[in-house]
């Protein structure tokens, strides 16, 4: 199959303004584990980043996938990891890109496969939901996971007898659906926060209990499952639900219980703050089945500007340019969790990003994108970082 470069760029989520306008989204770098990784080479710019186009069977049908990739030819192991689904038209969901997630694997030498199922993004075909019959729905997602990974057998740079398959949310579901009649050399499962909340099905929650049960009578595959205290989409009392029933009709579980996550344990593995809570467990668990946890590649140093004590963080009137819009959008971020930025320009744009893969990097493009003038950064995480356009003039 081709692959066409993609540019590399950061996932988040938005709140933007032109002039007067408004930005939110995306996370902060976490820092480099163990051993001398500062003999280690880089991590390849954009982690090599590809899209590719993978068949579902002998139906025509293609699924727009997200390939990272390693240095080098390999053949490298491989974790396949399946997208959660949000409260909007598939169609209009952007192409999975969990950047997070993906750097993890790619710097212990892992090539990471993530296809967009049939009616999401950019994918062939037409997602369908029919209300109650999530063990349904699960079962037709696996297609999709199975048509990715029979596709890896005709990818010479992929070690087919080293797989991992892992989803988050309706990806989580996915994937546990997928363990019921796994490849040969698909070794275990990871399901973060997995399941699919409807709000057409009162009994949603039986459903979805029903389904995980169903998935664990045929489950030859060991899986590791993570669930926290605060998620919005299920609590952690159903979450165990999940768990007895897959167990109990046979499913082999590790569980974690992670705790709480700021606003939102839903949104662990989309965030780079959250890495350092799913890794260990996922570390063990790599181990566990045989797969390889040595970091290969460092991460780039991320530049964070020191704080320059221009302003209390909470000082509102103290930013420049921004008119009232722009001062509430302030105050917005002001509410949000660390990793966050705020971002400004002389013409009055403004943009702000919290969690995520790099919210500095969104919250500067989101400014940008409504500026005709360079855009700054006001404040980062819980300190003001903006130098007025005098004192930056005196220190060159």
């Amino acid at each position: 199959m081709p692959h066409t470069p993609v540019p590399s760029q950061s996932a988040s989520t938005v709140d933007t303004a032109s002039a007067p306008a408004a930005v939110q989204s995306v996370p902060s770098p976490v820092t480099e584990s163990d051993t001398p990784l500062t003999l280690l080479p880089l991590l390849p710019p954009g982690m090599n980043e590809t899209v590719v186009r993978v068949p579902v069977g002998t139906t025509g049908k293609t699924l727009e996938t997200t390939v990272f990739k390693p240095e080098g030819s390999g053949p490298f192991p491989v974790v396949v990891f399946n997208h959660g689904k949000e409260p909007i038209d598939p169609r209009e969901q952007l192409r999975a890109r969990p950047l997070a997630f993906a750097r993890e694997f790619v710097r212990r030498g892992y090539l990471v496969v993530v296809p967009n199922r049939e009616g999401f993004a950019g994918s062939d075909g037409t997602y369908t939901e029919t209300p109650c019959d999530i063990t349904g729905i699960g079962e037709q997602q696996a297609v999709d996971v199975a048509a990715t990974v029979d596709w890896l057998h005709t990818q010479p740079d992929a070690d087919t007898s080293r797989v991992l398959v892992a989803g988050a949310s309706q990806g989580g579901l996915a994937t546990i659906a997928y363990g019921m009649h796994p490849a040969t050399g698909v070794r275990g499962l990871i399901n973060f926060s997995g399941g699919l909340r409807q709000a057409l099905c009162d009994s949603w929650q039986q459903s979805l209990v029903a389904a995980f049960t169903h998935f664990g009578t045929r489950a030859p595959l060991p899986s590791l499952w993570l669930y926290g205290d605060n998620d919005q989409n299920w609590p952690i009392d159903l979450a165990r639900r999940l768990r007895d029933g897959y167990r109990d009709s046979g499913g082999q579980v590790a569980f974690v219980d992670f705790g709480a996550y700021k606003d939102n344990a839903h949104r662990l593995v989309g965030d780079r703050d959250g890495v350092a809570i799913w890794w260990p467990a996922v570390d063990r668990f790599l181990v566990s089945i045989g797969m390889p946890d040595t970091v290969c590649e460092r991460t780039p140093a991320v530049h964070r500007p020191a704080p320059s004590h221009f302003a209390a963080l909470d000082d509102v009137d103290a930013v420049p340019y921004l008119d009232e819009e722009g001062r509430n959008g302030y105050r917005t971020f002001l509410t949000r969790y660390p990793s966050r930025a705020f971002a400004i320009s002389s013409v009055g744009a403004w943009s702000w990003a919290e969690g995520g893969d790099d919210p500095i990097a969104v919250a500067l493009d989101n400014c940008q994108r409504n500026s005709e003038t360079r855009c700054q950064l006001y404040a980062i995480d819980d300190a003001v970082v903006w130098h007025s356009p005098n004192e930056r003039s005196e220190h060159h």
